[in-house]
């Protein structure tokens, strides 16, 4: 809630030897508006989950000898980069506000309420004694919806207990929990991944899909908004023998991400698009080699480039991430063509 305007004061000079000395109503200050701005000293939204309101400073009322009120003072709230603001209607729809990608972004929430004119603002040559003021014109209330998404330039995305925190372990210093059961993790995990030459790329761990995730079966919906700001997405696909089809993994995850894509949010529509990779783990523990040489068919046909590795031993792991590196050096390429004057 931005704060009111003050309002106008209704005055007159009264000073020895000057008789009649006319109005001298300020006006009232204008009320302070709320902003929001990104920063890298919050990586939470927690701290709005049990305060959630706040209030803009009202401004000061007018006073007399043409004296204005103090403004109230503006409002700023730090968020971690990659809040996106939603204004909650009355009807309850979400409209997009702003997307605060990076360091710096900054959007106004609530405009702060204009200060009312003082009666001295009212004086004409027909009315030299006005007594007309007009009080401050209250602030903008609005409620708004705050949702986090990870900033990561590669997400790794795959069914429950296909490897991918113990890749993300292995590639980067990141240290999730690994376990033989399903959804061990339960919230994503970033690496940071360090190549020669000084370049590196920053790795989400997201937990498990499974079908009928975009409706939110399973962790769905919550996890999958994730992966809209990668620049490309990672198919994690158990290749051992004990698991699934490795063609129906696949073709389940793709279709889950093509599904989240059309249910209507502007941000994630380009996500069944991204540049994909897939990743064929668990070959150490592959006794039937059909199942990778089947698993490679199928993806040729979606054009959908596949590494075989062990996420274990570390065997395929320099060329599986040359690839991702490859994939992020033209995508940032790309960028800064598109951005260039």
């Amino acid at each position: 809630m931005a704060g009111d305007g003050g309002n106008g004061c209704l005055a007159f000079r009264r000073e020895k030897f000057v008789p009649r000395g006319g109005p001298s109503g300020g006006d009232g200050g204008h009320g302070g508006s709320v902003h929001l701005v990104a920063t890298l000293h919050q990586n939470t939204l927690v701290n709005y989950r049990f305060h959630p309101e706040f209030n803009g400073e009202r401004g000061e009322h007018g006073m007399g000898s043409n004296c204005t009120g103090a403004a109230g003072n503006d409002l700023t709230l730090e968020v971690p980069p990659g809040t996106v603001v939603y204004e909650k209607t009355e009807d309850g729809d979400m409209i997009l506000m702003a997307d605060l990608a990076t360091v710096g972004d900054r959007v106004l929430v609530a405009r702060g309420g204009r200060g009312g004119r003082g009666n001295a603002a009212f004086a004409t040559s027909t009315n030299r004694a006005p007594r007309k003021v007009e009080p401050g014109e209250p602030g903008e209330g609005r409620t708004v919806r705050l949702r986090l998404k990870l900033l990561a330039d590669v997400g790794l995305v795959g069914y429950p207990n296909a490897g991918k925190s113990t890749l993300i372990s292995r590639i980067s210093a990141a240290k999730p929990k690994i376990a033989d059961y399903p959804f061990t993790t339960l919230t994503p995990n970033l690496g940071v991944v360090s190549l020669s030459d000084d370049r590196s790329f920053v790795v989400a761990d997201v937990p498990g899909l499974i079908e009928g995730a975009h409706e939110g079966h399973g962790l769905g919906i919550k996890f999958l908004a994730h992966l809209e700001r990668t620049k490309v997405l990672v198919h994690v696909i158990d290749m051992s023998s004990t698991g699934r089809d490795p063609v129906d993994d696949f073709t389940v995850i793709r279709n889950e991400l093509k599904m989240f894509a059309g249910t209507g949010d502007d941000m994630a529509e380009a996500l069944a698009t991204k540049p994909q990779i897939a990743v064929a783990n668990k070959i150490d523990a592959m006794d039937d080699p059909e199942r990778l040489k089947k698993l490679t068919r199928h993806l040729k046909k979606h054009k959908v480039p596949v590494y075989p590795i062990s996420a274990v031993t570390g065997e395929g792991l320099p060329a599986l991430l040359q690839a991702m590196w490859a994939v992020i050096a033209a995508h940032n390429e790309s960028a800064a063509e598109s951005t260039a004057p």
